[in-house]
């Protein structure tokens, strides 16, 4: 159902996507996997991983209880996916975040 909150000159309604009214239009479980790669891009270089993303990586596949899906995941670590793609200055994977975070947690 599009949002029925804006309305054009002609008072129409204009689709747009709003996650209060309807999850119609984001496509927040493929938008939350190509942020897991993106993530993963970084935590599985040895060079660049340490004991929380070694965690992340187990609880990601299960290995601390049911698998959760990419979203939960990050919707329950949005500081630390923050703090990883900051310090490597990629905007890319941030404007990601952003959008995932506002759209769909």
């Amino acid at each position: 159902m599009p949002c029925q909150c804006k309305k054009n000159k002609d008072t129409q309604s204009i689709s747009t996507t709003d996650r209060y009214i309807t999850f119609d239009g984001i496509d927040c479980d493929g938008n939350a996997k190509q942020l897991m790669t993106m993530i993963r891009s970084y935590i599985d270089d040895p060079e660049k991983t340490n004991k929380f993303w070694e965690y992340f990586k187990k609880k990601a596949e299960g290995g601390s209880g049911p698998k959760p899906d990419d979203l939960f995941l990050i919707h329950s670590n949005l500081n630390q996916i923050r703090e990883l793609f900051e310090s490597y200055d990629d905007n890319d994977a941030l404007q990601l975040l952003d959008i995932i975070e506002i759209e769909c947690c």
